[in-house]
C-alpha cells in the first residue's frame, strides 16, 4: 500500500477574543491569535492543526511562513517524520526556533492529525497508546488578592484538582498574600502553581521562590528567562519549591540542555514550539530517560492525546482560549481531561466561527 501524499494546503489566520483578558507578568492577552492549517492528501483525507501566534502583530507572517514551508512539501508522502527532516535541513541555516519553528510544528500536528484519520485511529492509538483521563489545571490571571483567589474557587467548583496563577508582584509580601488567598479559597487538596512567566533575574528568584518555600506550592514556574538554563539550575538548587520549566523551549535539543543543566525538577513542552507531535514524542523519550515528569503548555485538545502516551505524564495545561471556533471542545470530567478516541487528533472546526473570527 503506498502512503498518500500532500496534495492541498489551506491556512487560515484568525483571532478570538477572550471572555476575559489574561493579566500576566508581561503584559495582556485579551485575544487569542491563532493560524490554523488544513492538510489534505490525495486520498481526499484531511488534518487539521492550529498554533497561537501569542500576538496579532505575528498572526500574518506566521501565516505566511506556514504557508511557505508547506508548498515545499506538496506532492510528498505524508510521513511526518520525514517531513520534519526536510524541512530542519531546508532551514538548517536560517534557524528553526521562533516562527520557523512554530510554523513547523504547526505542519507537523496537523500531518499526524490527517496520518490518524488515514487509517481510522484515535491519535493516541496510532502512537501505540490508548486515550485516558488526564489529571487537568485552570489558569488565574495576574488579578491580585481578591481577584487570583476569586478565580481559584471558580475552577474548584468546576471540579478541577489544580490551580495556577500568574505571580511576579512588585514586592514578594504580595506574592505570598495571593498564594494563601487563593489556598483559604479552594482548601488544602487542591494543587497550587505559580507562574513568573520569566520575570525575576536569578538572585532574585532565589529570594522570592524561598520565601514561598512554606506554602505547598506544586511548583514554581519559569521563575527566570526560559533560555538560561543555569540560572534555574541556581534557583532548582537553592529551593525547596519544585521549579517547572519548559513552554519556550524550542525542540528536544532545549530540554536536553535543561536536563544536562539541571534546570527544572519538571517540564512541560509546548506542542507549538517543541515540534508538534514528533517534536512531543522526542521530548517524553527524554523525560522518562531521565525520570522527569512532563505536563503540557497550551493545546489541550492534542495535548490530552500526548499526555495519554507519556511515561512520565503529570499535569494538563486547560485553556478554553480557542474554544468557540471548535466543534467540539474538550471534554472535562472530574478534574481530568478525557480525550475521545475518534480518528484523528481531536481538532474539528465550526466553519461558521472562522468566518466570523477570521483575520
Amino acid at each position: 500500500m503506498n502512503a498518500p501524499t500532500l496534495a492541498e494546503f489551506r491556512v487560515r489566520p484568525v483571532c478570538v477574543p477572550l471572555d476575559e483578558p489574561h493579566r500576566t507578568a508581561s503584559g495582556v492577552l485579551a485575544e487569542s491569535p491563532l493560524v490554523l492549517l488544513d492538510v489534505t492528501t490525495d486520498d481526499g483525507v484531511t488534518g487539521h492543526g492550529l498554533v497561537f501566534a501569542y500576538t496579532r502583530a505575528a498572526l500574518a507572517p506566521l501565516a505566511q511562513l506556514t504557508h511557505n514551508c508547506a508548498e515545499m512539501l506538496a506532492g510528498d508522502p505524508l510521513a511526518p517524520l520525514d517531513m520534519g527532516a526536510k524541512l530542519a535541513a531546508r532551514f538548517r541555516l536560517a534557524g528553526t526556533q521562533g516562527l520557523a519553528g512554530m510554523a513547523h510544528s504547526l505542519i507537523d500536528m496537523a500531518s499526524w492529525d490527517a496520518l490518524a484519520r488515514t487509517h481510522g485511529l484515535g491519535l493516541a492509538t496510532l502512537l501505540g497508546g490508548r486515550a485516558r483521563p488526564v489529571p487537568a489545571y485552570g489558569g488565574v490571571g495576574f488579578d491580585g488578592v481578591e481577584g487570583s483567589a476569586r478565580a481559584a474557587a471558580g475552577w474548584v467548583e468546576r471540579g478541577f484538582k489544580g490551580v495556577k496563577a500568574k505571580i511576579g508582584y512588585p514586592s514578594v509580601r504580595e506574592d505570598v498574600a495571593v498564594v494563601r488567598a487563593m489556598r483559604a479559597a479552594v482548601g488544602d487538596d487542591v494543587a497550587l502553581m505559580v507562574d513568573y512567566n520569566q520575570c525575576l533575574a536569578p538572585a532574585d528568584a532565589i529570594l522570592r521562590v524561598q520565601a514561598l518555600d512554606d506554602e505547598g506550592l506544586a511548583w514554581v514556574e519559569e521563575p527566570v528567562l526560559a533560555d538560561d538554563f543555569a540560572g534555574h539550575a541556581a534557583v532548582a538548587a537553592a529551593t525547596r519549591t519544585p521549579v517547572q520549566s519548559g513552554e519556550n523551549w524550542w525542540g528536544p535539543r532545549d530540554l536536553r540542555h535543561a536536563i544536562d543543566a539541571g534546570a527544572a525538577d519538571y517540564m512541560m513542552p509546548d506542542a507549538g514550539k517543541i515540534g508538534g507531535v514528533s517534536g512531543w514524542l522526542r521530548a517524553a523519550a527524554l523525560g522518562e530517560a531521565n525520570a522527569i515528569r512532563l505536563s503540557s503548555h497550551l493545546y489541550p485538545e492534542i495535548s490530552a492525546r500526548l499526555l495519554s502516551v507519556t511515561p512520565t505524564a503529570h499535569w494538563l495545561e486547560y485553556v478554553e482560549w480557542w474554544n468557540p471556533v471548535l466543534a467540539t471542545p474538550l471534554e472535562i470530567a472530574d478534574g481530568s481531561a478525557v480525550p475521545g478516541d475518534e480518528p484523528g487528533s481531536g481538532i474539528e472546526w465550526d466553519e461558521r466561527a472562522l468566518e466570523r473570527f477570521s483575520v
